[in-house]
């Protein structure tokens, strides 16, 4: 008979270093955060390195407060273009996917389509749909391309990684092809949709910036990229790293915005999800 070991934890039992990690996602970012932004102040302190230069994180905070109504109007409006093209990517990309598992004639028809559009710069692709488009619709049809195609290979290649012993069982008991769409397939590809639409999340901010840049008109309407630009012709760097700080902020959250609906939807079944919980 072997002697069992106290000190050692349980098999059903998490250990000390599982039941830190949630801790240790949060805190390590935010002491990595913290020792940059020291260590930004150190240099721009000791060097004495000029604002149009290097603007300290003190003097960004500052600029950030003071130009907040002009910076928040134009988060806005940056944000609205986001999210008409991602849920403009994230509508077309599922239905284009669910088509072409229903018929590979489509399929072939129409994905060298959708690669010519992902493998084309934006940058280049915008000054032509301003010319033929309303500056809104072009720069929501960029963030829309840009987005697109994540979405439809993700999910059409979630619609093809069925086990296909389990589409033969369907067959088998006359289910019909919506049955095993919806029963089968769907449910089978969701993590992979969800993994695209995390993915296009971040590109359609991308996508709006660029176009934003591209349109380069100002008004009550201008977005973010357009104070960027606009602060860098002025030599107004604060507000540019104010203006980027938004940028960066406001890609976090809809990241985790997109990873948290994902784990929602996700931690009752699937292992991706399932590991996080212990």
């Amino acid at each position: 008979m072997t002697a069992s070991n106290p000190s050692a934890p349980a098999d059903n039992e998490p250990s000390q270093s599982a039941r830190g990690t949630p801790v240790a996602r949060v805190l390590l970012p935010v002491i990595v955060l913290g020792a940059g932004v020291l260590v930004w102040h150190w240099i721009v302190d000791t060097y004495e390195i000029p604002p149009y230069v290097l603007p300290g994180p003190v003097l960004v905070a500052a600029t950030l407060v003071e130009d907040w109504p002009v910076l928040w109007h134009s988060l806005l409006t940056t944000l609205l273009t986001t999210v008409e093209g991602f849920a403009a990517a994230a509508a077309g990309g599922i239905v284009l996917a669910l088509l072409f598992n229903q018929s590979k004639w489509l399929e072939q028809a129409f994905l060298p389509y959708a690669i010519v559009l992902q493998v084309t710069p934006v940058i280049a692709i915008a000054p032509l749909l301003l010319i033929y488009l309303p500056q809104q619709t072009a720069v929501v049809v960029c963030a829309w391309i840009v987005a697109f195609f994540p979405v439809l290979s993700n999910t059409t290649l979630g619609l093809n990684s069925v086990d296909r012993s389990l589409v033969g069982l369907f067959q088998l008991y006359g289910a019909s092809r919506l049955q095993t769409l919806r029963y089968l397939k769907l449910p089978a590809a969701l993590p992979y949709i969800l993994g695209g639409l995390r993915i296009a999340g971040g590109l359609s901010l991308i996508g709006a910036v660029v176009a934003e840049i591209a349109a380069g008109s100002a008004g009550a309407g201008s977005g973010l990229a357009y104070r960027i630009a606009e602060s860098g012709y002025r030599l107004n760097i604060p507000r540019m790293f104010a203006a980027l700080l938004l940028l960066s902020v406001a890609g976090i959250v809809i990241y985790m915005f997109l990873a948290t609906v994902s784990h929602l939807m996700l931690r009752r079944w699937h292992e991706s999800a399932l590991g996080r919980e212990n």
